[in-house]
């Protein structure tokens, strides 16, 4: 009577082990890898809002900027100045119209300006539009894993120079191309006409 009622053997419980033991890891497998690419692209989605609130401020200071030279201990400083420094990564700084953070009757505007520094691009804000020559200016981090940074400046003639002011030209310039290369190699070009 008891024949007809047959159990598992061990070896077929073993196999059915090992069956469920290879589908558990290839699902662990899976998981692990959709976290991994999840991971990855909230990464990068975070990397290029980076970049893109940069350009956007870039863009906006620049189409702020006021033809007002600002008043410094030694004299003046022009109205916007860029040039490469010894590494090959520009440096500029300009007056833009907007409050300063001290109240000065005659004198609406800022000085800011934008550097490379040890990997990043930081904005550069002074404390007043016209300042003492050693005036310390605040920098706060614009964006992260920035291998160059270059800017060329168009002038009347059409011509891209990698400095301004320019003799002979107004003290803003007609346009500007402002080039990255990102520390994974990649390179990012934007060209803003500013008049």
């Amino acid at each position: 009577m008891m024949r007809g009622h047959r159990g598992f053997t061990l070896v077929e419980l073993l196999i059915a082990l090992a069956i469920l033991a290879l589908v558990a890891t290839l699902a662990y497998r899976g998981i692990a890898s959709l976290t991994t690419s999840e991971a990855e692209l909230s990464r990068e989605s975070r990397r290029w809002r980076e970049l893109d609130a940069l350009f956007s401020r870039l863009e906006a200071d620049m189409r702020a900027a006021l033809p007002r030279s600002a008043r410094t201990s030694d004299g003046t400083e022009p109205a916007w100045i860029g040039s490469p420094r010894s590494d090959g990564n520009a440096e500029l700084r300009l007056s833009r119209a907007g409050p300063e953070f001290a109240a000065e009757p005659g004198s609406a505007g800022q000085r800011i300006g934008y550097r490379w520094r040890e990997g990043t691009i930081e904005i550069l804000y002074w404390p007043r539009l016209d300042q003492p020559s050693l005036a310390t200016p605040q920098a706060y981090v614009l964006a992260s894993d920035i291998a160059a940074f270059r800017v060329d400046y168009l002038d009347a003639s059409g011509a891209w120079n990698p400095r301004w002011p320019i003799a002979g030209e107004e003290p803003l310039p007609r346009g500007v191309r402002v080039t990255l290369r990102l520390a994974d190699g990649a390179s990012l070009e934007r060209v803003l006409v500013l008049r």
